[in-house]
């Protein structure tokens, strides 16, 4: 039975476009006091034109959709995918204006490439961006690494039927039994993490030699990125750029910690130290980096690409664990990839297909998934041979003891199978253009899995087609999938009696 949607639903639905909107809009104003604290009149103009544009949109919407009825599941999934997608062409007004970009579309895709925490970037002289635009590139994805419904629903004074809204930005687990006190919690978590990360990645900056402005500024936007698993970093190099181990660890130990699920870091904070072992997700993760990196490393004895025992291994480590949570961060250039042979890059491509914690920030099919199909797996094998009468139960550890159900195994696969599809249908677009199919495949995983590693295809000259796909893929991947069913769901009705 496919329930049909009601007029007032859509005022609905638009009233709470307006609202995130709005918040978005006011986001805009950290940039804009920078601009101004730093003397940058004409970023500060834009900034300025980007926030008027923003609040005029956000209050046609709470205009026209006044008196919203009671909020739906359905409905808070679709208000999540579409202000997604009014804040990526909001969002990319600034940079588009600045001039980094040939066309607004590239800004649009820069745009939802930050909203989405995936950091493959298509900014032009990206080494001589302003200090208030770097500002709003990595703001961008700290907000929307958390949630830009997250921050909403944190300052909304209902809290009846916004549950639609949390699960329409990738997410299924509650802290706590009220929506409300979870999204707090979570933005407690953040902030905490951000003054702790900002001042261990300034103070590494000072050891390799940066100066203190440059420390501070630097060290913040890389803790911001790594936090977000967004591969965004104030240099077109990533962290090769500051040729310092002290940079690497730092960004290494932060991009893990964002990759972990935060009913995790609160079950740590508060006291539970032994959850962090007990956990199937960390449990996986750990399995499947061994695995990945153990490949990589005979996939690099294979080449000869690095003859000295510390590169080799620092090399190896870093970017397995870089692809594995999705960070996107790298210590050498996009095109020495390639050099890495087919079996290198096809590791890779399994390290961010699998993606990090549910939960997270990370991307990707996420590790308590991965966990689940194991656990089935496991179940089934233990069934084998035993009598039909046989009530046989298989138990997880994710927090709490958790029992598998094939319910929880179909959903698992309807969203392993989602991010397949995409992988492959985007790999096969980049073949149609030319691009050799592993390359092509390496570089589609990386987009729709929010990682940001790129083997050279992202670039300013690609395709107009491949930027809408890789835009499309972004922020399908970002949501999970179900916003994307919930619009489709949404058109279908319309057309049913």
């Amino acid at each position: 039975m496919i329930i049909r949607q009601a007029p007032s639903d859509f005022k609905t639905i638009g009233h709470y476009i307006g609202i995130m909107l709005r918040g978005f809009a006011f986001l805009l104003l950290v940039p804009l006091i920078v601009a101004l604290c730093y003397h940058e009149f004409s970023e500060a103009i834009n900034f300025i034109i980007a926030f008027t544009s923003s609040i005029i949109v956000a209050y046609l919407f709470l205009l026209l959709c006044q008196e919203p009825e009671e909020l739906s599941f359905r409905s808070g999934m679709v208000i999540v995918s579409l202000s997604w997608i009014g804040a990526m062409f909001l969002g990319a007004i600034p940079g588009y204006l600045a001039g980094h970009f040939s066309s607004y579309l590239d800004a649009c895709f820069d745009s939802m490439s930050g909203l989405a925490t995936v950091g493959l970037s298509i900014l032009q002289d990206l080494n001589h961006t302003s200090i208030s635009l770097n500002m709003w590139r990595f703001l961008v994805p700290y907000i929307s690494g958390q949630g830009i419904a997250v921050i909403t629903i944190t300052f909304l004074a209902r809290t009846s039927g916004v549950y639609g809204m949390y699960t329409g930005e990738g997410r299924e687990e509650r802290i706590l039994p009220n929506i409300t006190q979870t999204t707090r919690i979570i933005w407690g978590i953040s902030l905490i993490y951000l003054i702790v990360g900002t001042g261990a990645l300034f103070g590494l900056g000072m050891i390799s030699g940066l100066s203190p402005s440059y420390s501070f500024w630097h060290g913040m936007w890389l803790y911001m990125s790594c936090w977000a698993t967004c591969g965004f970093t104030p240099q077109s190099t990533s962290v090769l750029f500051y040729h310092s181990q002290w940079i690497e660890l730092g960004t290494t130990i932060a991009l893990i910690l964002g990759s972990i699920n935060f009913s995790l870091h609160y079950a740590v904070l508060s006291g539970k130290r032994l959850e962090l072992w007990r956990d199937i997700e960390i449990r996986t993760f750990l399995i499947t980096f061994i695995t990945i990196f153990s490949i990589l490393c005979l996939a690099l004895i294979k080449e000869g690409a690095y003859p000295d025992l510390l590169s080799f291994v620092s090399k190896a480590i870093y970017h397995a664990l870089s692809a594995h949570a999705t960070a996107g961060f790298s210590t050498m250039y996009s095109s020495q990839f390639i050099h890495w042979g087919e079996l290198g890059m096809l590791t890779l491509i399994i390290g961010m297909g699998i993606g990090g914690c549910a939960g997270s920030t990370a991307g990707g099919v996420k590790c308590l998934r991965i966990g689940i199909f194991f656990s089935a797996l496991i179940q089934n094998i233990k069934q084998i041979g035993l009598p039909s009468t046989v009530v046989f139960q298989h138990k997880f550890r994710h927090i709490q003891d958790v029992v598998v159900n094939d319910k929880m195994v179909r959903s698992a696969m309807l969203i392993f199978l989602s991010f397949a599809f995409t992988y492959l249908l985007g790999a096969i677009i980049g073949v149609f253009y030319g691009y050799p199919f592993v390359h092509s495949l390496f570089e589609n995983v990386s987009t729709a899995s929010g990682t940001g590693l790129s083997c050279g295809i992202t670039s300013k000259d690609m395709p107009i087609l491949m930027k809408i796909v890789y835009i499309l893929e972004m922020w399908a991947g970002r949501l999970e999938f179900i916003s994307l069913f919930a619009i489709l769901n949404l058109i279908v009705t319309r057309g049913k009696r």
